[in-house]
């Protein structure tokens, strides 16, 4: 008989547990709905004549885009993630490749606001991906990200990345274009764009925080910066942040 009630109670603990876990996951998902829907609170206002004129006469800026932790942020089969870097919700969407011909799942989470800034950033510059990941990933998360729009079309990778002595990998702004007035990177690792600090405006790394508003606060800057006949000389005055985080 007590046997019998230890099977039960097991049974029943095993169904809560599937039950608990079902409700869970439909709270996150709602979770992630809410805050990715939340009023954006930057409004595009028709330029001025002055504007139109003052964009006339600069060149149209690049602006090259660092995917993980920047963009997104990611984990992969196997990979045991600390708690203060795990999302709490369902992944926005999963990618299968395959590495030295193992199949491997990327669980890819999107920064909040992403698809907006991506939207109205493409209409102010060229935009490039340059990702120090490889080949085969990078190129899918851009697909991701890109959703048939085509504005990531430029694409550079770990091969076009050079490694330092410290096994980390530095981007090439002046390979992608060498008129250095008129490119710059959104980067969250400094010692990527370590040979053009005056070319990069820093982001705090994004892990997991649903509420993060980082690329939303980057647009009124953005949207300033395409005007300058020089990125350098509003870029350069930031020097002090590219060690913040």
């Amino acid at each position: 008989m007590l046997k019998q009630l230890q099977m039960g109670l097991r049974a029943f603990l095993l169904l809560a547990s599937r039950v608990w876990t079902c409700v869970c996951y439909v709270l996150k998902k709602q979770v992630r709905a809410v805050a990715q829907h939340q009023p954006v609170k930057y409004e595009i206002f028709p330029l001025s004549p002055l504007s139109r004129h003052r964009l006339s006469i600069v060149n149209r800026k690049v602006l090259v885009l660092d995917l993980d932790e920047t963009l997104i942020h990611s984990y992969h089969d196997g990979v045991v993630r600390q708690p203060s870097t795990k999302p709490s919700t369902p992944p926005d969407f999963v990618l299968k490749v395959t590495i030295d011909r193992h199949p491997v799942r990327f669980f890819v989470h999107k920064r909040p606001h992403v698809d907006f800034f991506l939207d109205i950033v493409s209409q102010w510059y060229e935009l490039v991906v340059f990702t120090a990941s490889m080949e085969i990933y990078g190129a899918a998360v851009a697909d991701k990200l890109d959703n048939n729009r085509g504005i990531l079309r430029r694409r550079y990778y770990r091969q076009h990345c050079k490694p330092d002595r410290t096994g980390s990998y530095t981007k090439n702004l002046s390979a992608i274009c060498p008129n250095l007035a008129s490119i710059f990177i959104l980067d969250n690792s400094p010692g990527a764009y370590r040979a053009y600090p005056e070319n990069a405006i820093p982001i705090q790394s994004w892990f997991c925080d649903p509420m993060d508003t980082a690329l939303l606060n980057l647009l009124p800057v953005l949207d300033a910066l395409r005007f300058t006949h020089d990125v350098r000389s509003v870029l350069s005055r930031n020097l002090h942040l590219h060690r913040l985080w």
